[in-house]
């Protein structure tokens, strides 16, 4: 028994001895707050990684989640926004799609005998693409059902407040386990993953097992999809990137294994716990951080001064580029001698920085070596995006699309910081303006 749940113990383990080190150093962790933020934050990646847990206890991969909250959340923007239909009939439609897109991909895999890999890889392009087709754009949902939703919570000790998608990620923890523990289908899908011949032999429906398991799958992928435009109130077409390997993240870390057959849904509820914990820990981290020495907020507020301002200077200043603001942008060949000058762009927006950047820093003995350490650190990573830019813009993409993305990526870093939106509404309307 205890050979059995071992991998289930250490990650408990683990749980127990972070949450006790972020205790002793922030003990705002003790209150019932903070705990609930961790559920409600993570509602949706705990939703998803329930469903990729049977997935990976059958042996399987399931790529497509990530793209399945863009299509949830687009969609859904869509059909409130310009149709004017009624969350309560969007959520169940968007629900049976979402489920006959994971029946299908099961049955592809069954039939053709494909690697899940690569027929979940398909469709997550396919999704993700039917998505960019819907909108390009962030679009709001302002609907009086999402305002009551997002804002439903029930108060529990402590100050706490427990929200509707937090209880619904423990609501389809508990189903998940009672499924997997409880039901046929879970005993066939542990069979399956433990050894799908034996599994055949003993008369076990493998077909019929798969398509059920990747059914549920994006099922509650759409889903959590559902939960996340509640949760930001907005359908877009680049959300959930990335989402797929948090959840195979969670699954292995609850002790689940790769190769199937061996696994807990509590295990995956403990994984995703574990990243919530890591991820709430290092932002009480950087606000205490921030609160001591205000020069590190200066560092990070140039850090993304420098590459929105390189973002500037390739799009709008480079000769390499032919773009009409009612058109899409186009690339011209790159040869040698333009990546020589996006490289002395890069070197010349870094200098610029830091000309600000020793204004702003009371000067010591560290001061040398510090700020060349933050240069080569600055330049590294945008001679990383120039070449990842460049490549980019070999494609057809939008201006305002690398706008939204810009904005996007500079939100999650850190936009509550007054300084790092400024730096990017000033650069945002030097983007625009050219």
């Amino acid at each position: 028994m205890i050979k059995r749940n071992l991998p289930l113990m250490i990650t408990i383990g683990v749980f127990v001895l972070g949450y006790l080190y972020c205790l002793t150093q922030f003990p705002g962790f003790a209150s019932t707050r903070v705990i609930c933020n961790i559920l409600t934050d993570n509602a949706f990646l705990g939703i998803i990684a329930v469903g990729m847990t049977f997935v990976i206890l059958s042996g399987g991969i399931d790529l497509s989640v990530g793209s399945v909250i863009a299509f949830t959340g687009v969609f859904l923007a869509k059909v409130i926004g310009d149709f004017g239909l009624s969350p309560l009939l969007a959520f169940p439609l968007v629900l049976v799609m979402g489920c006959a897109f994971g029946a299908f991909m099961g049955l592809l895999i069954d039939a053709l005998k494909i690697p899940a890999f690569i027929i979940t890889l398909a469709g997550m392009f396919f999704l993700r693409g039917v998505s960019y087709l819907v909108s390009e754009e962030s679009i709001p949902i302002n609907h009086p059902i999402y305002d009551t939703l997002s804002s439903l919570a029930w108060k529990i000790p402590g100050g706490g407040r427990l929200s509707a998608m937090g209880l619904l990620m423990l609501a389809v923890v508990v189903i998940g386990i009672f499924l997997a523990h409880r039901t046929r289908f879970g005993n066939q899908v542990y069979a399956i993953g433990g050894n799908a011949t034996s599994a055949n032999l003993m008369g076990i429906s493998t077909r019929s097992t798969t398509i059920r398991i990747y059914m549920l799958s994006t099922g509650l992928a759409t889903l959590a999809g559902i939960v996340f435009s509640i949760y930001t109130h907005a359908g877009y077409a680049l959300a959930g990137v990335g989402v797929e390997l948090d959840a195979i993240a969670s699954v292995v870390i609850g002790g689940t294994l790769l190769s199937g057959g061996v696994g807990t849904v509590l295990g995956t509820l403990f994984g995703v716990a574990i990243q919530g914990l890591i991820q709430t820990y290092i932002n009480f981290g950087w606000h205490a951080e921030l609160m001591v020495d205000e020069n590190r907020h200066r560092y990070f507020v140039i850090y993304f001064y420098s590459i929105t301002a390189w973002i500037n200077g390739a799009v709008g200043e480079s000769s390499e580029f032919a773009c009409d603001k009612s058109q899409h942008c186009a690339a011209i060949k790159t040869p040698l001698r333009v990546e020589r000058r996006r490289r002395l762009r890069v070197r010349e927006l870094t200098d610029k920085a830091f000309d600000i950047f020793n204004h702003m820093v009371v000067a010591d003995k560290e001061r040398t070596a510090l700020v060349q350490s933050f240069r080569d650190d600055i330049q590294n990573t945008l001679f990383a995006i120039a070449r990842f830019t460049a490549r980019l813009f070999r494609q057809e993409c939008h201006r305002v699309a690398l706008i939204q993305q810009t904005q996007f990526a500079v939100r999650v870093a850190g936009g509550a910081w007054v300084e790092i939106n400024t730096a990017f509404q000033q650069v945002t309307v030097e983007i625009r303006d050219q």
